[in-house]
């Protein structure tokens, strides 16, 4: 199985460093221009921009900009891939490596989804215990509704992955080729794909003309912020992993999940039926001590299994946990 890409190694060694073929500035300049390749084209057709009679909810509007990022990521990934194959550069195995597309890594996948899926113990039990989710998963309604609505599969498939090819696969590489550091690679780029987010802030606007302008601007903060906390822990992923399959599936996982409840009591929307006097009462507050019990328990077990359930012979670079 393929190692750290020597190409890589190489840039980071610590005797006869090899030349980058890219500045840092160059990679910085380049996420960028990415990210305004991204985004740009919605507003530059009435298809994809969105109006007060037009949401980017809307299926037409959808399938659009689901057209338009596929674009944009296959020319972006192969703008990086030229890059890294320059004359004496990286081979292009080593290349396909380091954009996260060879080996897939269905191991790395599953090692990944596991230790977010613990990080998630408390959310996971509220939907699929508390709200019974399990009932719709028997019943598959939650695969239905990715293939039969627009806005789940934006979410849970196109979002996820266009997102991660872009913002991970075609921009960390040109991070590491351009030797910058291992924390910077992970929190700059992020912040980068953060601010790739704050758009949504003028479709709110133009949508919601009545809601004030300081609630728009603290949801865009607040979005920023976890968006730019999330890149950070997918960025250590991949590097970790070398997988942008491993980092598509955490994403699509976590926009299933959304936000983690850190607040508020935690029981059945329907409340608990008395058969003997045909009430309903509000459940036992057992439900939500088990609930933060495991939030806790399972943001221990994260942090105690990510180096373990991260580790792979084809990560990008060593990280030391």
């Amino acid at each position: 199985m393929p190692t750290i890409p020597s190409f890589i190694t190489r840039y980071f060694a610590k005797e006869e460093s090899k030349p980058p073929p890219i500045s840092t500035r160059t990679a910085v300049s380049l996420l960028v221009i990415y990210t305004v390749i991204y985004v740009a084209p919605f507003y530059l057709s009435p298809k994809t921009r969105p109006s007060p009679t037009l949401t980017r909810d809307a299926p037409s509007v959808i399938r659009a900009r689901i057209a338009s990022v596929s674009l944009s990521c296959v020319v972006c990934s192969f703008i990086t891939f030229l890059i890294l194959t320059s004359p004496g550069q990286a081979t292009t195995s080593e290349a396909l490596h380091a954009l996260g597309y060879w080996p897939v890594g269905p191991v790395e996948t599953v090692k990944c989804f596991l230790l977010t899926a613990v990080l998630f113990a408390g959310p996971l039990y509220e939907y699929l215990v508390v709200d019974e989710g399990w009932r719709e998963w028997l019943a598959l309604q939650p695969v239905y509704k990715v293939f039969n609505e627009w806005t789940r599969w934006r979410n849970i498939v196109a979002g996820p992955y266009t997102e991660e090819v872009l913002f991970r696969s075609a921009s960390v590489p040109l991070m590491l080729a351009a030797q910058v550091s291992v924390p910077t690679t992970i929190f700059i780029s992020p912040l980068i794909f953060g601010l790739a987010h704050l758009h949504h802030a003028y479709e709110f606007r133009v949508t919601h003309p009545n809601v004030p302008l300081a609630t728009v601007v603290l949801r865009s903060v607040v979005q920023l912020s976890y968006t730019t906390l999330f890149g950070a822990y997918v960025s250590f992923l991949f590097l970790r992993s070398g997988s942008v399959l491993a980092i598509f599936v955490v994403h699509a996982f976590c926009n299933c999940m959304g936000l983690p409840r850190v607040w508020g009591r935690v029981y059945p929307d329907e409340g608990v039926m008395d058969n003997s006097t045909g009430k309903v009462s509000h459940p036992s507050v057992a439900w939500t001590v088990i609930y933060y019990v495991l939030l806790v328990s399972g943001a221990v077990g994260w942090y105690k299994n990510l180096g373990f359930l991260t580790e792979s012979p084809n990560a990008l670079i060593s990280i030391e946990i």
